[in-house]
């Protein structure tokens, strides 16, 4: 890297997972809006042709004459060769097909069990995590061999377990797992403001927030504007709102699968006095079947179950829109994606320093939680370093929720790392949303490993 008059040049960012149709389209974007930071994409997928589809449009993104910065955009055939050099990793796959995400999701189903991600946590957020650790054992191998000063942000579901599976394979990596779940709740604080008190035009950073929990498990016990509580307004607010939900869009959550009301969120802050800083959908699923049910009861609560289809749906639609940008006929627009992977550069680099929400094994910034376990918190970034912030310890209910989920965690890790159907059958018994007989319940795990058995290298099924 270089530095000229506050400008760094010659980054060199390999990118895991750079055929995607998603997420690099926002990195593109965000990048080229940049007029600080310039440098080299290496981009690195299994598909080597679709990472060549990411060449082809990162570099045309970087001709317009809009574009603050001028990125290269590289498709690499190995592993080893995006790693060799480069300064930062980035890490966003999708760890096996809709097939097996069909299974995820549905396959519980059968049994009365409803998910509405299936990502994270539930019998399918398990398994999946059961046929993603193994992709990021090799991926810590191979940056431990080729690039073990870099900084490796990871951006792929189960957040906690990917990047807990780095540092368990290689103890040494600089790596953090983001998630803009926080900046949501900041942004319904915001429009708190403007609902409750009239203020309009904040911006999250703004809202100072102390957060703490895991990945889609996490909370917030303190907010404040301008030194100001937030959480007695954020009680009357919850009270106006409880019945009927506060969404940005009225009742976008009827016809968009992945939004809500925010009543999730709602019920558990009265039900705990402190505010459930993730969506609706990835909360619910972190309960009892309180919310999950049935599919009336999930109406009730105002939030949508996210089928595979109509992911399926949205994937050819999207496939759609990416081939009219490759061929010229549509043009990517250069709007902020709201993610802070450049904040997050541009801090690890050098040129500023601030604080934000990561997910990095906990040193002691949360009290009660096992050091090593990943934790959600603020963390300080500045010149190669990130500090965790210290945030204290969640009320004694919630942080009995939180920390079986966390030793869930961990146990699904040994079980994926040691090849232990036995281990694994214990942690996914162990899930609330598991409420079915042990019979049954056994029935369900083993229908659902067969159907990823493809990504179980060693196991014997």
């Amino acid at each position: 890297m270089k530095f000229a008059n506050e400008k760094v040049s010659e980054i060199q960012i390999a990118y895991i997972g750079g055929g995607s149709m998603y997420w690099a389209k926002n990195l593109i974007a965000d990048l080229a809006l940049d007029d600080q930071l310039s440098g080299t994409i290496r981009l690195y997928d299994l598909d080597y042709n679709k990472a060549c589809h990411n060449e082809k449009l990162g570099n045309s993104v970087s001709d317009y004459p809009e574009a603050n910065a001028k990125w290269q955009y590289k498709a690499y055939p190995t592993l080893q060769e995006a790693l060799t050099g480069c300064d930062f990793v980035f890490i966003s796959i999708l760890p096996g097909t809709f097939q097996e995400m069909e299974s995820d999701v549905h396959e519980p189903e059968k049994y009365g069990i409803y998910q509405a991600v299936g990502d994270t946590t539930g019998p399918g957020g398990l398994i999946r995590a059961l046929r993603t650790i193994p992709m990021y054992v090799e991926f810590a191998q191979a940056i431990e061999r080729y690039a073990p000063d870099a900084w490796v942000f990871n951006y792929t579901n189960p957040m906690t377990l990917c990047t807990r599976t780095l540092y368990e394979v290689f103890p040494k990596i600089k790596a953090f797992g983001c998630c803009h779940e926080i900046f949501g709740t900041q942004s319904l604080l915001i429009r708190m403001l403007k609902d409750m008190e009239g203020i309009d035009g904040l911006h999250r950073d703004q809202i100072k927030v102390n957060v703490l929990g895991l990945n889609h498990f996490t909370w917030i016990d303190q907010a404040t504007y301008l030194g100001t509580d937030l959480l007695p307004m954020y009680s009357k607010f919850v009270d106006r709102y409880y019945e009927t939900g506060f969404e940005h869009n009225k009742d976008a959550w009827k016809t968009n699968p992945y939004t809500s009301a925010n009543r999730v969120k709602f019920d558990l802050f009265r039900r705990y006095g402190v505010i459930a800083a993730a969506g609706d959908r990835h909360l619910a699923e972190f309960m009892p079947p309180w919310y999950l049910k049935d599919p009336d009861t999930v109406y009730d609560w105002k939030f949508g179950l996210t089928t595979v289809q109509s992911r399926v749906e949205k994937n050819a639609a999207t496939a759609d829109y990416y081939g009219k940008l490759l061929s010229g006929e549509e043009k990517l627009p250069l709007k902020a994606s709201g993610e802070e992977e450049v904040r997050q550069l541009k801090g690890l680099i050098g040129l500023q320093s601030f604080v934000t929400n990561v997910n990095v094994p906990n040193v002691g910034q949360m009290k009660g939680i096992p050091h090593g376990v990943v934790v959600e918190t603020n963390a300080v970034f500045s010149a190669n370093s990130l500090r965790p912030v210290y945030a204290g310890e969640l009320p004694l209910p919630v942080h009995n929720q939180v920390l079986q989920h966390a030793m869930n965690q961990e146990l699904i890790l040994q079980a994926a790392l040691k090849k232990d159907k036995a281990l694994a059958l214990q942690a996914f018994v162990s899930d609330p949303l598991v409420t079915i007989g042990v019979t049954q319940a056994e029935a369900l795990f083993e229908r659902m490993l067969q159907n990823t058995k493809a990504y179980l290298p060693g196991w014997k099924l």
